[in-house]
């Protein structure tokens, strides 16, 4: 259970960032285990966390604990406060959280935005914050007026009494309604008479990010600021045997060179001279172990760890025995890249290291982290760190790494130099810089009745693991499988009677890292490319197919009904032209894809029309969940062009002429459509990912005939004869 509180009357705030006139109300939440403190840190107490602040101006901050990083999380979690506390949402207002503890995610133990759970995190208690403020809202006014509270009711941002016509607005009653006890067990609304919740709403960082006094990581400045740049090692795990600082130090500009565990950096008075004298560095690297790393001799040892079995993610029935009973066995291989998280703003971060403080302003997805990996590259005690997070250029995990490596650098070349520092990543930095989605190796088997129908599916993962040796190991890590590697595949709802998915751990070296939708990313691709290769091989409707082996899943049906109603999948499609379906759970939210794509003579692929139907449980916000599937196919568009690949230890490609991403110009038409749904609700950020690639896929099988195992696309592959 969670309860509010008034920290108005704090003396806490009264010097913080949140201090000031009218009503300032917290949840207190049940203190969660977390992997990040150890035993001995672990608060015995759980302070209040301020989430909302009502001014005497009658503004109403809302005081969000997820990171915005263009999801719409700022305005959804302020939609969910001010509709029950009956705000004037004109007047509504954003402030980013600090990073503290108070402000932990409900589920995750940490202040961690992730996993498509901002939402649904917060569901519960950001609703009880804005009632009991407007319960307290109330009873101010009631008090003022001498009536019953019962007789008042609150709209628009002010209270009313009924009889009377008397009214007084929220910042009338912010001070009043401070020195109140917060009421409790506030009753929350009946979601039917829910005003703004459901209905589309503009975001509220719109016109900030138009009219450009948006703040973005990279946009941060603060008076004495040097800029630096750092050359890194050109193999992960390498490292920098001799330096010669001479000619860097040349350069009109730059004021230091200073060595780090993560690579040589070069401080200057801009950006420019700081990489001017990064590239006049003469250095000799030991480049490790990984120097002879090959992206085609990586594959065959994925090839020959996955002979043997790996550990059990998921045993129903017997498959073994049912695949050599079935009729017919189909078997295939898939191959998936190292992909980069390519955002737009690449890795930046200020950090300011004085004797007594450390002040850190960065785009991050994980403040918990990041402020620990400051206070100890600092040498402070975390208290003496604050961590400022602003507006993020993208983030899809990238800006979440568990090790804070863009944030330990910045705080080390701070304190070196003694002066605050923005450390900035190039666009060739961040392509090269690791933290990939692992390369993945997929070998899949199923057994058919006579009728075609499946009896049995073996499945076997090879790929590197997110979380072991982490501290997040023992949570996730279960029985020797990483969870987050075998997600869509351990879990797939089809009926098959007998099934057998292991996970194998490829040997760790190159940097990985969660990527939009994790492990979904590579096993929806697998899972949906290899059902629909099941539904021709029994001569079957891949729509058909998957409905007959849905038939206990009702919400996947009308899903995948809804997608493929409004794409017209009836229809016969114009000649030369292929469509392609693929359907998907993860993150709560079931997501189906229906595509049509032609393919040219000289085998490019161009994809003309997406129809996406998502079920996502109660919806906030109906724009942003659009938007978010909008944003999702792009980027599920893009990973079907691009992949990371070695020679000689060192990545392939640079930027974004190798490492290509959608364009405008490139984008398909797309449709959204939204399932009326009460069911648990789901997140939206990541699930219209999985399904982008296998449907885009079996779209080209329809028209080709050519099975598509391997990614990226490539024109060669598809090129006709």
């Amino acid at each position: 259970m969670s309860d509010v509180v008034n920290l108005s009357r704090r003396g806490f705030l009264k010097a913080g960032a949140l201090a000031g006139g009218g009503l300032v109300l917290g949840v207190y939440v049940p203190p969660r285990a977390t992997a990040v403190d150890p035993p001995a840190a672990k608060p015995t107490t759980y302070k209040p966390n301020a989430f909302l602040r009502i001014g005497s101006d009658d503004t109403v901050t809302v005081i969000v604990n997820h990171s915005e990083m263009g999801q719409g999380i700022y305005t959804g979690l302020a939609m969910i406060v001010a509709e029950e506390l009956d705000a004037d949402w004109r007047k509504v207002r954003v402030e980013a959280a600090p990073a503290d503890p108070v402000y932990n995610h409900t589920m995750y133990g940490i202040q961690l935005t992730g996993g498509s759970t901002s939402t649904i995190s917060e569901w519960d208690r950001f609703r009880k914050a804005g009632a009991t403020a407007r319960a307290m809202l109330i009873a101010a006014a009631a008090a003022i007026w001498k009536v019953a509270p019962a007789t008042c009711r609150a709209s628009e941002g002010q209270v009313i009494h009924q009889e009377s016509g008397l009214f007084l607005s929220y910042g009338e009653l912010a001070e009043p309604a401070s020195r109140l006890a917060p009421v409790r067990n506030v009753a929350l609304k009946d979601p039917k008479t829910f005003k703004l919740i459901g209905k589309p709403t503009r975001r509220l960082d719109t016109p900030e990010k138009v009219n450009g006094t948006a703040v973005f990581g990279i946009d941060v400045t603060v008076p004495g600021m040097l800029t630096a740049v750092l050359a890194r090692p050109p193999v992960f795990g390498g490292k920098a045997r001799s330096v010669n600082k001479a000619k860097a130090l040349a350069i009109p500009g730059v004021r230091h060179v200073v060595e780090t565990d993560r690579g040589v950096a070069v401080v200057a008075d801009g950006f420019w001279p700081a990489k001017k004298g990064r590239a006049a560095l003469e250095i000799e690297w030991d480049l490790g172990p990984l120097a002879t790393l090959d992206s085609h001799l990586q594959r065959e040892e994925y090839i020959e760890l996955a002979r043997t079995p790996g550990a059990v993610a998921r045993k129903q029935g017997d498959a073994e025995s049912a695949l050599a009973a079935s009729a017919r066995v189909i078997e295939a291989v898939y191959d998936l890249p190292y992909l980069a998280h390519a955002p737009m703003e690449p890795l930046n971060c200020v950090a300011d290291v004085r004797p007594d403080g450390c002040d850190v302003w960065t785009g991050t997805q994980a403040q918990t982290l990041e402020h620990h990996a400051a206070a100890q590259a600092a040498g402070l005690k975390p208290e003496q760190v604050k961590i400022h997070t602003t507006l993020l250029g993208g983030g899809f995990g990238r800006r979440a790494a568990l090790d804070c490596h863009f944030v330990r650098e910045a705080v080390l070349v701070s304190k070196a130099v003694k002066a605050p520092v923005k450390v900035i990543w190039t666009r060739e930095d961040d392509i090269k810089g690791g933290y990939y989605r692992p390369t993945a190796h997929h070998v899949v088997s199923a057994g058919l009745s006579p009728q075609g129908r499946p009896t049995a599916w073996k499945h076997r993962i090879v790929c590197q693991s997110f979380l072991i040796g982490t501290p997040f190991e023992a949570a996730i890590v279960k029985n020797g499988v990483d969870e987050t590697c075998v997600e869509g595949a351990a879990d797939v709802p089809y009926d098959v009677p007998n099934i057998l998915v292991d996970w194998k751990q490829a040997p760790n070296g190159v940097p990985v890292q969660w990527l939009r939708s994790v492990g979904h990313t590579h096993t929806a691709f697998v899972v949906e490319s290899f059902l629909d290769e099941l539904a021709h091989a029994a001569r079957t409707d891949p729509l058909a197919y998957r409905r007959e082996l849905l038939a206990n899943h009702p919400r996947h049906q009308r899903v995948l009904d809804l997608a493929a109603r409004e794409f017209g999948w009836e229809k016969p499609l114009a000649p030369g032209r292929g469509r392609g379906l693929a359907l998907h759970q993860s993150f709560g939210s079931i997501v189906a894809h229906a595509v049509e794509v032609t393919v040219s003579k000289a085998g490019v692929l161009a994809v003309h029309r997406v129809v996406c139907a998502i079920d996502c449980g109660p919806v906030v916000n109906p724009d942003s969940v659009r938007a978010q599937m909008e944003g999702s196919i792009v980027f599920g568009l893009s990973t079907l062009a691009h992949e990371i690949t070695f020679a000689l230890g060192r990545v392939r490609q640079r930027n974004f002429h190798d490492y290509p991403v959608l364009r405008m110009n490139e984008t398909p038409a797309i449709e959204v459509h939204i399932v009326r749904s009460t069911d648990s609700m789901g997140g939206v950020g990541e699930p219209g990912v999985p399904p982008v690639a296998p449907a885009v896929a079996n779209a080209i099988f329809d028209l080709t005939g050519k099975r598509l195992r391997k990614l990226p696309i490539r024109a060669l592959d598809l090129k006709q004869a």
